[in-house]
This record gives structure tokens, C-alpha cells and sequence, in this order.
């Protein structure tokens, strides 16, 4: 199991955009994946969920992946956030 942070640093945070990308990297694994702020985790699969964080830029999001594929999974999580989710600055 992997219990690791990630900082949201694009712009506009996570909003629906952002999370639809997260998304679409998050079900491409098999792995359970969670994020959130401290123990308040959601389902990082589900959009409403992701939406409901409210994550704006600045946040410190812990995540937690649990399974087979979790390092490839935290590695392509952590690259979409490093890359501001794609988005022009």
C-alpha cells in the first residue's frame, strides 16, 4: 500500500477538467485509489467525488493507492499533477 501526498500547483486546482483527466488516468488501474485532505479520503475514480474536495491550488492531497498496480498507478498520478494537468499557465 502507498501513502503519499501530492500538491495541486495548476491555476484553476481541481476542478471539473482537472478531474476529468485524473479520471482518465485513475481507471485505467485496477489498484484502489484514494485521495483527500487528512482522513477525509474519496474515491478517486468518481468525478462527484473528486468535485466535492474542492481542491484548490496550494492543497496537499494525500493519496492512497492499495494494489497490485499501485506504483504505476501513484507514478502517472503524481506525472498528471507535475504537469499541471496539461492546462496553458
Amino acid at each position: 500500500m502507498i501513502d503519499t501526498t501530492v500538491d495541486v500547483i495548476n491555476k484553476l486546482g481541481l476542478h471539473a477538467r482537472a478531474s476529468g483527466k485524473l479520471i482518465e488516468v485513475t481507471t485505467k488501474f485496477r489498484s484502489s485509489i484514494q485521495i483527500g485532505k487528512g482522513d477525509k479520503l474519496v474515491d478517486a475514480k468518481n468525478i462527484m467525488s473528486l468535485l466535492m474536495l474542492g481542491a484548490g491550488k496550494g492543497t496537499t492531497l494525500r493519496l492512497v493507492i492499495d494494489g497490485a498496480d499501485a506504483e504505476k498507478a501513484e507514478e502517472e498520478i503524481k506525472s498528471l499533477f507535475a504537469a499541471k494537468f496539461y492546462e496553458a499557465d
